[in-house]
């Protein structure tokens, strides 16, 4: 069962406004990755969301159904040696980045095999393989580990970049003016995105800052600023490859602030009703993913048929996903201290001291 979209992804929306930005010099295979990637995504987090409702997974889930553009648009715009830093709203980042869904899912189970062993969950997913450093549940907090990866990649030489991903609530914590601060006077290669879902848990922007446009404070740390439309994936690759291009020349940091909205309360099980709705609706005609399936049909660039065979494809790896999930062992409770500590005999010892 789908929540938002119809089987083998061909439902269109009846919204009259499903414009998208010009096509960049992209291939063809490009595009289509670009697609199966924001279909992924959003099969991952509707199983995911029925699973945790039906009461299948531990925890809580914070899923990032109607946001899936932010997350492609970046990470199809980066290198693979590239980094990313995400947040408690990370499954897309992970799987825009290259994340393994079995592995993903098998950690939200709680399972031996997942990501972290069955020991992080939803909010705690890495793959420093894949320069994904991580996802964290404190709010702001990725920002200084970003910088920090940053000075690292630096450090290095080898023309990598950090993308750091945060909330509209995020940019209020003091790590969000630190990291921007130091990152200006160091000219360090990060791109902060700010992914301003319109609300702070339930608070609306307009209530817990000033600015209307985040971007804006980007001026402040004399560095690039620019808004732009969230749900059209092309215009945040654009604006990524952008901000790539300026960081890997030395030319420092840049803020990127993709407006877009979360079709899902704050979390699976909040109803939401803090949103107008009238504003809902609004939002609801912007599907990041139906404007970029239209966008692809209406420029003669795939068929509807070539479409609906890479939902197809999609919607059986997250099949495939839950299996490897269901299937995996639990972790054994004497392992519940291994990994906690970087494994040497000093460390050894003194965990079980």
């Amino acid at each position: 069962m789908s929540l938002f979209f119809s089987e083998g992804g061909s439902k269109m929306s009846t919204c009259s406004n499903i414009s998208i930005s010009r096509m960049p010099k992209l291939a063809r295979e490009k595009l289509l990755t670009i697609y199966r990637k924001l279909l992924l995504i959003r099969y991952f987090e509707e199983r995911a969301a029925e699973l945790f409702t039906a009461g299948s997974l531990p925890g809580f889930l914070h899923v990032y159904i109607g946001e899936e553009a932010v997350a492609v648009g970046v990470c199809s715009a980066l290198r693979d040696d590239d980094y990313i830093t995400s947040t408690h709203r990370g499954h897309g980042h992970v799987l825009a980045k290259g994340g393994n869904p079995k592995l993903m899912m098998a950690e939200l189970f709680g399972r031996k095999t997942g990501y972290c062993k069955g020991k992080g969950g939803s909010m705690h997913i890495a793959d420093f393989s894949l320069g994904i450093i991580g996802a964290n549940g404190i709010v702001g907090a990725g920002l200084p580990i970003a910088t920090g990866v940053a000075l690292s990649a630096k450090m290095s030489g080898k023309g990598q970049v950090v993308a750091c991903f945060f909330g509209d609530g995020a940019s209020n914590q003091g790590t969000f003016h630190e990291s921007l601060n130091l990152a200006s006077i160091w000219d360090l290669p990060i791109i902060f995105v700010c992914e301003n879902n319109q609300y702070a848990m339930s608070t609306p922007q307009r209530y817990h800052q000033k600015v209307e446009r985040i971007s804006e404070r980007a001026s402040s740390y004399r560095m690039p600023g620019v808004t732009v439309d969230g749900n059209d994936v092309l215009a945040v690759y654009e604006a990524t490859l952008q901000a790539a291009d300026r960081a890997r020349r030395g030319e420092g940091p840049t803020l990127i602030e993709c407006l877009t909205y979360r079709k899902l309360g704050h979390y699976v099980g909040d109803p939401g009703i803090y949103r107008p709705k009238e504003e809902v609706e609004r939002w609801m005609c912007l599907d990041p993913i139906d404007r970029f399936r239209a966008y692809l049909v209406n420029s003669g660039i795939a068929t509807e048929a070539e479409l609906n065979e890479i939902a197809d494809d999609a919607a059986h790896e997250i099949d495939e996903a839950v299996r490897f999930a269901e299937e995996s062992p639990w972790p054994d409770p004497s392992e519940a201290v291994e990994d906690v500590y970087f494994p040497t005999e000093a460390g050894k010892r003194a965990c079980y001291a």
